[in-house]
C-alpha cells in the first residue's frame, strides 16, 4: 500500500503552535499529520472531506480535526485563493499535564471528539472567526490566551456536528490524492473510471469497491458532486446558469438543473439569487 502524504508541521518561532493565514495549496490534497488542526475558510463553495465524511460548505467553514485523520485541503478545486486561517498544534503543546488540569476538562473532552472531525456553525463559527482574525495582530502571549478561549467556546458549543462515527486509519494511502488530482484536471471533460483505475493500479471493479468504501459514493456520483460544487463557485462569481452548466462538463441544461436542485434543494437560479443578494 502506498503511503499517504505526511505533512510536516513546525511551530512558529517563539510559539507552541503554528498560525497560518491565506495558505492556499493548489497541489496539496489528501494528507494527514499528527497535529490537531483548526481550519477556518471563507469565500466560495468548497468540499469538506474528513476521514470518510464528504459534504459541501458554502461561503465559510470552521473545522477542528484531531491527529492523523486523513483529510482534503478545504480550498480543493477552487482554483483561486480564499481567506483561510489555520492553527496547528500537538496535544501536549503546553506540556504533558496541560489537559489534565481540572479547569480544562471540557477542552480535554473536545480534543477527544476532534479525532472524528468536528464542524461548527452559527454563532459559534462567527465568534471564533472573529477571534482567529484578531489573533494575527496579537503578540505571542495574547495569541495563546485567545486560542484557549477558542477551545473553550468550541468545547461548550451546541453549534457542532461530528463528521465521522469512526475514522478508519488503515486507509491512509496515496490513492485518494491521485484520484483527486485526476478529477480536478478532468471534471469538465469526461472522467473515465477505467482510466483512473489504471492510474492507481487497480482493476475497474476493485477500484469501484475501494472508492465506494472511501467516499460512500460511486465514482460517477462523486464526479457530479465535484461538478456541481464547481458550478456553485461560478454562480457565486455572477456567471450565468448556462455558463456554469457547460463549463463544468454537463451537456444538457435540463439535467444540470435537475441534479443541482436534487443536491441543494433549490435550482441554480434560486441559489445564485439568494447568495448574491445576501
Amino acid at each position: 500500500m502506498n503511503n499517504l502524504q505526511l505533512e510536516e508541521i513546525h511551530p512558529d518561532s517563539g510559539k507552541s503552535f503554528k498560525l497560518n493565514a491565506s495558505c492556499f495549496k493548489k497541489n496539496f490534497y489528501w494528507h494527514f499529520h499528527p497535529e490537531y488542526e483548526i481550519v477556518y475558510v471563507e469565500g466560495g463553495s468548497g468540499t469538506r472531506h474528513v476521514g470518510q465524511h464528504i459534504s459541501n460548505y458554502i461561503d465559510s467553514d470552521l473545522i477542528f480535526i484531531g491527529p492523523d485523520v486523513p483529510h482534503l485541503n478545504f480550498d480543493y478545486g477552487l482554483g483561486h485563493e480564499i481567506n483561510q486561517i489555520v492553527v496547528q498544534l500537538k496535544e501536549d503543546f503546553l506540556g504533558d499535564a496541560f489537559l489534565n488540569a481540572p479547569e480544562l476538562s471540557a477542552i480535554r473532552e473536545l480534543f477527544g471528539r476532534a479525532r472524528f472531525g468536528l464542524s461548527f456553525s452559527g454563532q459559534t463559527k462567527n465568534i471564533i472567526a472573529g477571534k482567529l482574525k484578531q489573533m494575527q495582530q496579537m503578540e505571542h502571549f495574547a495569541q495563546l490566551i485567545c486560542l484557549l478561549e477558542v477551545f473553550q467556546i468550541m468545547a461548550t458549543s451546541q453549534d457542532v456536528v461530528q463528521l465521522n462515527n469512526r475514522v478508519d486509519l488503515q486507509h491512509k494511502d496515496s490513492r485518494m490524492e491521485t484520484i483527486y488530482r485526476y478529477i480536478d484536471a478532468n471534471f469538465h471533460l469526461k472522467p473515465d473510471v477505467n482510466e483512473i483505475a489504471r492510474q492507481v493500479h487497480m482493476t475497474t471493479a476493485a477500484f469501484c469497491r475501494y472508492f465506494k468504501k472511501q467516499t460512500g459514493m460511486t465514482f460517477t456520483d462523486f464526479v457530479n458532486h465535484c461538478r456541481i460544487n464547481q458550478a456553485k463557485n461560478l454562480l457565486l462569481q455572477d456567471r450565468s446558469v448556462s455558463e456554469a452548466c457547460f463549463a463544468t462538463g454537463f451537456e444538457q441544461l435540463s439535467y444540470f438543473t435537475k441534479l443541482f436542485t436534487k443536491m441543494n434543494g433549490e435550482n441554480p437560479r434560486e441559489f445564485k439569487k439568494r447568495y448574491l443578494t445576501n
